[in-house]
């Protein structure tokens, strides 16, 4: 079956006819003889898309489009209506619906506009299950009290527009922290752009950062957007911020003053409205110290300061973690989901873990590509920790 239509119009011959259409092209219909029975129905089934008059009793098209974007919000919304009634039409579009068809409808543009409709609906659920999927790979995991600490500190801190930075351990779960404090701000709509300042070469890192115009140097061949612009109206997250130059901290310290920024190469300012989250692996008082960290920038980054724990802090996670990356990762590979013995997770509590979480994944991941059903004491001292 190619998907469920509600057809709403009082004209009887307009609904059996839509419907014999439908029905020959392998849709089910419903019909609703007046606005009022088609709020019912609504309330009580689901279907794929609305077929709705504008002119009827009891319940306009207006009223049934408001009421079905309150019942089924997803649910595709086409107004059908007569030539004296566009202006409305337009109306309704503007309030949500999917698109107008004038009376009487072109068979070939009905069903285009059916099959267009139901496609966005498809492309919609899809996009929300693959958003599920995204924010479940960045949870935070583990009950560790200095964890919940954590959690409590960016429930405060993430509705505000403060910058915050955010110190750690490589692997202990920095961007997580940068992640949850975007989506839980009211900025989360606008992008989180992120740039790991250790990757980037000092010479290029002005360029990634603020943008540049054609020309600005050798291979400047287009124009190019900056971090900063593209993270307009969301946050910027500055990975390994201690790895910055000098002359970038620079401007980057402008821009947080002033709320402006100049592309590489050209002289005209562009305001951008950006959230800043910083972090670091390094004491960047100690880098201060050394002349390498600017004292005006780190006290205009530092507003909140977020320390991340590592794993070795938070022993009591490790169990926690191995399970949520062991069914995390056998679903990656399309796996059965294995199980770890009591014996296994106490020879992993006993690790010094340099790598933090990061590194634990890793060991998971190997354990479960060369263990059995059930990962043992054996193999983690097989693989991971050979003598």
């Amino acid at each position: 079956m190619a998907g469920h239509i509600l057809i709403i119009d009082d004209e009887r011959s307009i609904r059996s006819t839509l419907s014999e259409i439908l029905g020959f092209e392998g849709y089910k219909t419903t019909e609703a003889i007046d606005g009022q029975d088609a709020i019912k129905k609504i309330e009580e089934g689901t279907y794929d898309c609305i077929l709705c008059d504008i002119k009827m009793p009891k319940a306009d098209g207006i009223e049934v489009l408001e009421k079905a974007k309150t019942l089924a919000p997803d649910t595709p919304f086409i107004v059908i209506s007569g030539h004296g009634n566009i202006d409305t039409a337009v109306e309704a579009v503007k309030k949500g619906a999917f698109d107008y068809i004038s009376k009487p409808p072109d068979l070939n543009r009905l069903l285009i506009t059916i099959r267009n409709a139901m496609e966005k609906k498809t492309l919609v659920a899809e996009t929300r299950t693959l958003k599920k999927r995204i924010s479940k790979g960045y949870e935070i995991i583990g009950e560790a009290p200095a964890l919940k600490g954590i959690l409590d500190m960016i429930d405060k801190v993430a509705p505000t527009d403060a910058r915050v930075l955010i110190t750690g351990g490589n692997g202990s779960g920095k961007e997580l922290v940068a992640r949850r404090i975007h989506d839980h701000s009211h900025r989360n709509r606008s992008p989180l752009v992120e740039l790991n300042c250790a990757a980037i070469p000092s010479e290029l890192i002005e360029s990634e950062l603020f943008g540049h115009e054609k020309g600005s140097f050798t291979s400047a061949i287009k124009q190019r957007i900056g971090k900063f612009e593209q993270a307009d109206g969301g946050t910027l997250f500055l990975d390994e911020i201690g790895d910055m130059s000098l002359s970038a901290q620079a401007k980057v310290l402008r821009a947080l003053q002033e709320g402006k920024i100049a592309r590489v190469g050209g002289d005209k300012e562009i305001s951008v409205n950006v959230r800043v989250l910083a972090a670091t692996n390094k004491d960047l008082k100690k880098e201060i110290e050394a002349g390498r960290f600017r004292e005006d920038l780190y006290h205009r980054l530092s507003v909140i300061l977020i320390h991340v724990p590592s794993l070795n802090d938070r022993i009591e996670d490790i169990q926690t973690l191995s399970l949520h990356f062991l069914k995390q990762i056998c679903s990656e590979y399309g796996m059965i989901e294995k199980t770890i013995d009591e014996a296994a997770i106490r020879k992993l509590q006993g690790h010094h873990w340099t790598g933090n979480i990061r590194e634990l994944r890793n060991v998971i991941e190997r354990l479960i590509i060369l263990s059995d059903k059930t990962i043992t004491e054996k193999e983690v001292d097989m693989y991971i920790f050979p003598k």
